[in-house]
């Protein structure tokens, strides 16, 4: 082995980068250390509020470095909770809230609000420095999050009120809010968990979902769940043997980040952070026959699943799965507790539907009637110039004159056969909320295509895990009957909207006719959760700008192939921006879900006609 001598500048330069590494080893040690000494503290004040040592609670200890009082006073609220109330009695309502298909985000948002008033007077009433923090930390939520308080609607402007007069009691609000500040006061005198549910329940009937009471029924009907309905509910722990405790422990980490009121910003931050799912051999093994037993077998044979999974999953969706069903009423593994899930939300559809039946019928015959109107001026007789045909006399004078040879008029039709629609409906879990009227008015659509005789197919798409998950409702052939199975339509889990358009335009483009359709049912907010396989590099989290940037160039690349692509909003109205980003200018904003037959009409009337 020969001996070199390492040039000066190269030795100088190798020692410089020693003391870069170690400073950096060091500045990351003491940051460690830094943050090591905050979760002690928060920890302690903790267990000192609650009186339990053995309290393992959910603290968020980075959120200290940015907002200090507010990352103090969630452990307060913690640790109070923890001591005044029944966290199992609690955190079990709120499971059986959201099995009747409640927003989340909605629900703990509200639940945050609650919780903070049943705690705050009792513990400043132990503890005098209580006060103090809470009223630094209600200033740096102010601070903070007052464009995101803003941006939310009702529930915002509830948020921000009742911030406001706790710090100022003469501050004055409206009627309609001061009746909600006054109902989350009351909570200030209680010990009962069940007055802070009573609360919450009436809250998020009023400021997040008014159509709950009507849909699924009062506080005492969602009470009654038992927890055989909740057996196959809660599908992330489904692999875990004990789900009572589990589902109990997962709502618990919920309520605690409820408590610290961290910036909308923070919030997303947070979700990114746990959008991936770090899967081992067990799981893996199991997840297949999972998708099977809660969404039906598939219609595709293994090596149909694997080409089209070859064909198409790449890119943002590499090492994704497609699954073709037709639901889980139609092939179901077993009679499980997911089946009659399914039925039940079927019925509640349907009854939905004989609430309205006249109305929907009637909406039924106007988007038909305006179908077939648009089909008939199709098929009228058209004439243009052609060197062959009927001669027209007046043009004659132009031979020898010009180079306009076309003298002759011919006759064309264009055809009634030469459209095809293909309908897509985001069905994951942001749509429980809406899920009767969105089976609903995708019936009324459906039905009058199948009326006006306009080949169409219907279908549906979540994703659970790196599954994305196509039920298909009715074929672009099939009979009228078809149509009721939309009925069958159901939210959950997550959606992964670039590979759902990618899959719908691949599937038009197989078809004969030349004029292609695509209308897309969504809320604007394409968000999965990444699936981490072993020896599978690391993908970015499908959420955010990411998906959004994702799911425009699916509907873009639609676009350049020739397919019209029509995106129908039903979200939230911070969300219209990320839907302008997908769809462009194409795109309807239903602010009433009884409009959207109307929307769609138009939208296949003009493309019809053209």
């Amino acid at each position: 082995m020969r001996n070199e001598t390492v040039p000066a500048d190269t030795a100088c330069c190798l020692e410089n980068m020693s003391q870069k590494i170690w400073d950096l080893k060091r500045k990351s040690m003491e940051e460690t250390r830094d943050l090591f000494e905050i979760e002690n503290r928060m920890k302690n004040l903790l267990w000192t509020v609650s009186g339990d040592y053995t309290l393992d609670a959910k603290l968020n200890v980075e959120a200290f470095i940015h907002s200090k009082y507010s990352a103090l006073y969630d452990a307060i609220k913690q640790g109070a909770m923890a001591k005044y109330f029944s966290m199992d009695e609690y955190s079990m309502y709120l499971i059986k809230k959201l099995y009747y298909g409640a927003d989340e985000t909605g629900l703990m948002r509200i639940s945050g609000l609650c919780i903070d008033m049943a705690c705050s007077e009792k513990i400043s009433a132990e503890r005098q420095g209580v006060k103090n923090i809470r009223r630094r930390a209600y200033e740096e939520i102010l601070d903070k999050d007052f464009a995101n308080m803003q941006a939310d609607g009702k529930l915002g402007k509830l948020r921000f009120s009742m911030l406001r007069r706790e710090l100022d009691p003469e501050y004055r609000v409206e009627n309609r809010i001061q009746e909600a500040i006054d109902r989350l006061q009351s909570l200030k005198c209680t010990n009962e968990t069940m007055d802070i549910i009573r609360v919450v329940d009436e809250l998020y009937n009023i400021y997040v979902d008014p159509t709950f009471l009507k849909n699924h029924g009062n506080l005492e009907k969602v009470l009654a769940v038992t927890l055989e309905d909740l057996q196959e509910f809660d599908w992330q722990d489904f692999l875990n043997e004990d789900l009572l405790e589990n589902m109990l422990e997962q709502m618990q980490n919920q309520v605690a980040d409820t408590m610290t009121e961290l910036s909308e910003d923070n919030r997303e931050k947070k979700r990114a952070g746990v959008g991936r799912i770090i899967l081992n051999e067990k799981a893996l093994e199991k997840m297949h026959s999972y998708i099977e037993w809660n969404y039906g077998k598939s219609y595709l044979t293994e090596l149909e699943q694997k080409q089209i999974n070859h064909q198409l999953c790449y890119g943002a969706h590499k090492g994704c799965t497609i699954y073709m069903t037709e639901g889980i009423l139609k092939n179901p593994v077993a009679v499980n507790n997911t089946y009659v899930l399914v039925q039940r939300s079927k019925e509640l559809n349907l009854n939905t539907y004989r609430q309205n039946a006249s109305v929907t019928k009637r909406n039924i015959e106007i988007l038909e009637a305006t179908l077939i109107r648009a089909l008939r001026a199709r098929s009228e007789k058209e004439y243009v110039s052609a060197q062959y045909g009927l001669l027209r006399p007046e043009r004659l004078w132009k031979i020898g004159r010009t180079k306009e040879y076309q003298l002759f008029d011919k006759e064309t039709k264009k055809q009634n056969e030469d459209f095809v629609v293909e309908l897509l409906i985001d069905a994951s879990g942001s749509q429980q909320k809406r899920q009767n009227y969105v089976a609903l008015q995708s019936f009324v659509v459906s039905n009058a295509l199948s009326k006006a005789g306009i080949p169409h197919r219907a279908m549906s798409f979540c994703t659970f895990w790196d599954y994305t998950i196509l039920h298909k409702f009715r074929d672009y052939e099939d009979e009228e009957d078809a149509d009721w199975n939309l009925f069958e339509f159901r939210g959950s889990s997550n959606n992964r909207d670039g590979l759902a358009v990618r899959m719908a335009t691949e599937s038009l483009m197989k078809r004969e006719e030349p004029n292609k359709v695509l209308i897309v049912l969504s809320d604007g907010r394409p968000n999965d959760q990444n699936v981490n396989r072993p020896g599978v590099p690391d993908a970015p989290l499908y959420t955010g700008d990411y998906a959004v940037k994702d799911t425009a160039i699916e509907v873009r690349r639609a676009r350049s192939l020739g397919i019209a692509v029509l995106g129908v909003f039903m979200g939230e109205e911070q969300d219209l921006a990320a839907e302008r980003k997908i769809f462009g200018k194409d795109f309807a904003y239903i602010r009433n879900i009884a409009n959207f037959s109307n929307v769609v009409g138009t939208y296949l009337r003009k493309q019809l006609e053209e």
